[in-house]
Protein backbone atom coordinates (compact mmCIF):
# COMPACT_ATOMS: atom_id res chain seq x y z
CA UNK A 1 0.00 0.00 0.00
CA UNK A 2 2.92 2.66 0.88
CA UNK A 3 4.46 1.40 -2.28
CA UNK A 4 1.50 2.32 -4.15
CA UNK A 5 1.21 5.62 -2.66
CA UNK A 6 4.70 6.59 -2.79
CA UNK A 7 4.61 5.77 -6.81
CA UNK A 8 1.68 7.74 -7.05
CA UNK A 9 2.98 10.72 -5.21
CA UNK A 10 6.27 10.15 -7.33
CA UNK A 11 4.09 10.35 -10.76
CA UNK A 12 2.19 13.44 -9.45
CA UNK A 13 5.60 15.36 -8.91
CA UNK A 14 6.72 14.20 -12.07
CA UNK A 15 4.12 15.44 -14.22
CA UNK A 16 4.08 18.78 -11.75
CA UNK A 17 7.52 19.08 -12.55
CA UNK A 18 7.31 18.72 -16.20
CA UNK A 19 4.56 20.90 -16.59
CA UNK A 20 6.65 23.76 -15.02
CA UNK A 21 9.77 22.63 -16.87
CA UNK A 22 11.28 25.35 -19.38
CA UNK A 23 10.93 23.90 -23.16
CA UNK A 24 14.11 23.22 -25.32
CA UNK A 25 15.85 25.39 -26.95
CA UNK A 26 14.29 24.42 -30.48
CA UNK A 27 10.92 24.36 -28.91
CA UNK A 28 11.34 27.92 -27.33
CA UNK A 29 12.34 29.26 -30.53
CA UNK A 30 9.58 27.84 -32.83
CA UNK A 31 6.84 28.77 -30.13
CA UNK A 32 7.96 32.61 -29.87
CA UNK A 33 8.44 32.56 -33.89
CA UNK A 34 4.93 30.95 -34.56
CA UNK A 35 3.23 33.78 -31.77
CA UNK A 36 4.72 36.16 -33.23
CA UNK A 37 4.21 35.93 -37.28
CA UNK A 38 0.64 34.95 -36.77
CA UNK A 39 0.39 38.32 -34.84
CA UNK A 40 1.74 40.37 -37.73
CA UNK A 41 -0.68 37.64 -40.36
CA UNK A 42 -3.75 39.44 -38.23
CA UNK A 43 -2.46 43.23 -37.67
CA UNK A 44 -3.00 45.18 -40.71
CA UNK A 45 -1.20 48.36 -39.07
CA UNK A 46 2.16 45.44 -39.03
CA UNK A 47 1.66 44.92 -42.44
CA UNK A 48 1.16 48.57 -43.66
CA UNK A 49 4.70 49.46 -42.56
CA UNK A 50 3.69 50.34 -38.67
CA UNK A 51 7.15 50.18 -37.78
CA UNK A 52 6.53 51.21 -34.08
CA UNK A 53 3.84 48.66 -34.05
CA UNK A 54 6.00 46.08 -35.14
CA UNK A 55 8.49 47.31 -32.55
CA UNK A 56 6.06 47.00 -29.43
CA UNK A 57 5.49 42.96 -30.68
CA UNK A 58 9.27 42.56 -30.67
CA UNK A 59 9.72 44.33 -27.69
CA UNK A 60 7.18 41.95 -25.64
CA UNK A 61 7.35 38.91 -27.43
CA UNK A 62 11.18 38.72 -28.46
CA UNK A 63 13.36 40.75 -26.45
CA UNK A 64 13.03 38.73 -23.17
CA UNK A 65 14.26 35.10 -24.97
CA UNK A 66 17.60 37.52 -25.86
CA UNK A 67 20.87 38.31 -23.47
CA UNK A 68 22.08 41.97 -24.92
CA UNK A 69 24.54 41.93 -22.58
CA UNK A 70 26.34 38.84 -24.13
CA UNK A 71 25.61 39.96 -27.25
CA UNK A 72 26.57 43.29 -27.12
CA UNK A 73 30.09 42.12 -25.47
CA UNK A 74 30.59 39.97 -28.49
CA UNK A 75 30.29 41.92 -31.03
CA UNK A 76 32.12 45.02 -29.02
CA UNK A 77 34.82 42.52 -28.78
CA UNK A 78 38.24 43.07 -26.77
CA UNK A 79 37.36 46.76 -26.36
CA UNK A 80 34.51 45.73 -23.84
CA UNK A 81 37.03 45.52 -21.21
CA UNK A 82 37.94 49.40 -21.53
CA UNK A 83 34.16 50.25 -21.45
CA UNK A 84 33.19 51.75 -17.70
CA UNK A 85 30.24 50.22 -16.26
CA UNK A 86 28.02 53.61 -17.41
CA UNK A 87 29.63 53.12 -21.10
CA UNK A 88 28.20 49.26 -20.79
CA UNK A 89 25.34 50.08 -20.52
CA UNK A 90 24.64 52.66 -22.56
CA UNK A 91 26.78 50.38 -25.06
CA UNK A 92 23.69 47.67 -24.42
CA UNK A 93 21.02 49.76 -24.95
CA UNK A 94 21.79 51.26 -27.74
CA UNK A 95 22.72 47.78 -29.52
CA UNK A 96 19.43 46.36 -28.02
CA UNK A 97 17.31 49.63 -29.57
CA UNK A 98 19.18 48.62 -33.06
CA UNK A 99 18.55 45.30 -33.01
CA UNK A 100 14.63 45.81 -32.14
CA UNK A 101 14.12 48.45 -34.83
CA UNK A 102 16.02 46.57 -37.47
CA UNK A 103 13.95 43.11 -36.52
CA UNK A 104 10.75 45.40 -36.33
CA UNK A 105 11.55 46.81 -40.01
CA UNK A 106 11.75 43.19 -41.09
CA UNK A 107 8.59 42.19 -39.71
CA UNK A 108 6.65 44.97 -41.76
CA UNK A 109 7.90 43.22 -44.72
CA UNK A 110 6.60 39.61 -43.50
CA UNK A 111 4.92 37.73 -46.30
CA UNK A 112 3.57 34.44 -45.39
CA UNK A 113 7.33 33.23 -45.53
CA UNK A 114 7.21 29.60 -44.61
CA UNK A 115 9.96 28.40 -41.65
CA UNK A 116 10.89 25.27 -41.54
CA UNK A 117 13.28 23.97 -38.59
CA UNK A 118 16.10 21.52 -38.68
CA UNK A 119 16.50 18.53 -35.76
CA UNK A 120 18.22 19.95 -33.07
CA UNK A 121 21.46 18.66 -33.40
CA UNK A 122 22.24 18.35 -29.35
CA UNK A 123 23.52 15.89 -26.57
CA UNK A 124 21.92 15.44 -23.15
CA UNK A 125 23.35 17.88 -20.77
CA UNK A 126 24.63 20.78 -23.92
CA UNK A 127 24.20 24.08 -22.54
CA UNK A 128 25.22 26.11 -25.81
CA UNK A 129 23.19 24.37 -29.12
CA UNK A 130 21.87 26.58 -32.03
CA UNK A 131 18.87 26.09 -33.13
CA UNK A 132 18.57 26.21 -37.28
CA UNK A 133 15.99 26.90 -39.31
CA UNK A 134 15.20 28.24 -43.18
CA UNK A 135 13.03 30.75 -44.45
CA UNK A 136 11.35 30.08 -47.94
CA UNK A 137 9.78 32.33 -50.07
CA UNK A 138 8.41 31.70 -53.95
CA UNK A 139 10.19 32.84 -56.54
CA UNK A 140 13.60 33.41 -53.78
CA UNK A 141 16.42 31.63 -52.82
CA UNK A 142 15.72 29.54 -49.15
CA UNK A 143 17.61 31.73 -46.90
CA UNK A 144 18.95 29.92 -43.49
CA UNK A 145 18.50 31.59 -40.13
CA UNK A 146 20.24 29.95 -37.39
CA UNK A 147 19.75 30.83 -33.12
CA UNK A 148 22.70 30.26 -30.86
CA UNK A 149 21.36 29.92 -27.30
CA UNK A 150 23.21 29.45 -23.90
CA UNK A 151 21.01 27.45 -21.06
CA UNK A 152 21.19 30.18 -17.64
CA UNK A 153 19.45 28.27 -15.27
CA UNK A 154 16.60 26.76 -16.42
CA UNK A 155 16.25 28.67 -19.25
CA UNK A 156 17.75 29.59 -23.18
CA UNK A 157 18.79 32.70 -24.00
CA UNK A 158 19.59 33.47 -27.64
CA UNK A 159 23.03 35.44 -28.06
CA UNK A 160 23.56 35.72 -31.37
CA UNK A 161 21.64 35.19 -34.55
CA UNK A 162 23.61 33.41 -37.80
CA UNK A 163 21.76 35.03 -41.20
CA UNK A 164 23.47 32.99 -44.46
CA UNK A 165 26.02 31.57 -42.19
CA UNK A 166 27.13 35.21 -40.91
CA UNK A 167 27.12 35.88 -37.30
CA UNK A 168 25.35 39.11 -36.12
CA UNK A 169 27.58 40.01 -33.73
CA UNK A 170 30.20 39.18 -35.45
CA UNK A 171 29.18 41.39 -38.73
CA UNK A 172 28.97 44.18 -36.44
CA UNK A 173 32.27 43.74 -34.62
CA UNK A 174 34.40 45.18 -37.57
CA UNK A 175 31.93 48.55 -37.72
CA UNK A 176 32.17 48.77 -33.99
CA UNK A 177 36.01 48.43 -33.89
CA UNK A 178 36.47 51.04 -36.77
CA UNK A 179 34.21 53.82 -34.26
CA UNK A 180 36.04 53.30 -31.36
CA UNK A 181 39.12 53.58 -32.56
CA UNK A 182 38.30 56.84 -34.41
CA UNK A 183 36.43 58.25 -31.16
CA UNK A 184 36.66 56.13 -28.47
CA UNK A 185 33.59 53.91 -26.52
CA UNK A 186 31.32 57.34 -26.55
CA UNK A 187 32.41 57.70 -30.58
CA UNK A 188 30.50 54.29 -30.80
CA UNK A 189 27.72 54.95 -28.69
CA UNK A 190 27.02 58.25 -30.51
CA UNK A 191 27.15 56.63 -33.80
CA UNK A 192 24.49 53.94 -32.51
CA UNK A 193 22.16 56.46 -31.47
CA UNK A 194 22.71 58.50 -35.00
CA UNK A 195 22.03 54.39 -36.78
CA UNK A 196 18.77 54.16 -34.16
CA UNK A 197 17.78 57.40 -34.79
CA UNK A 198 17.53 56.95 -38.86
CA UNK A 199 15.66 53.51 -38.16
CA UNK A 200 13.25 55.31 -36.41
CA UNK A 201 12.24 57.81 -38.88
CA UNK A 202 9.71 55.08 -40.43
CA UNK A 203 8.05 54.81 -37.10
CA UNK A 204 7.57 58.80 -36.74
Amino acid sequence: MFGRKALMTGLVWLMSMSAWAAPSPDALVRTVMDEVLEIVRQDEAIQSGDASRAAALVDEKVLPHFDFRIMTSLAVGRDWRQATPAQRDRLIGEFRTLLVRTYSNALTQYRDQQIDFKPLRAKAGDTDVTVRTEVRQPGAKPVEIDYALEKQGENWKVYDVIVAGVSLVTNYRSSFASEIRSGGIDGLIKALEAKNDTLAGPAK
